[in-house]
């Protein structure tokens, strides 16, 4: 009986965790391009590509040739990678809010909903 009840506790314990584990956390930066990401600006990569004048312009083109979209924070140089590249695309080079759930093993922060934000932080 003393089994089975610390059995059962058990499981309402790590159902209770597994819920808290899966509440949406909000992360603030700019959607970039991972390349330039790696680097902490645009700078180096609008300098050797002229064509390249804003923000948005790298970002979509350094994916364009093979990098993904990424949020990038520049108060913490932190890098989180964006699962839902679709949603990521029409933020590209904006500062944003992003919620979702954060996979720390990969980076990776799986999105719920990305919005502008005026204010980097």
């Amino acid at each position: 009986m003393k089994t089975l009840g610390l059995t059962l506790a058990t499981s309402i314990l790590l159902c209770g965790l597994s819920l808290v584990a899966q509440q949406n956390q909000t992360y603030i930066g700019e959607v970039m391009d991972s390349a330039c990401a790696k680097m902490g600006s645009h700078d180096a990569m609008m300098k050797s590509h002229p064509n390249m004048k804003t923000a948005k312009d790298c970002t979509l083109g350094c994916v364009k040739a093979g990098s993904k979209f990424v949020l990038y924070n520049s108060s913490n140089k932190i890098v989180y990678e964006l699962d839902d590249q679709k949603k990521a695309e029409q933020f590209a080079g904006q500062m944003v809010t992003v919620a979702g759930n954060l996979d720390r093993a990969s980076g990776i922060i799986h999105v719920a909903n990305i919005k502008s934000t005026s204010s980097p932080y």
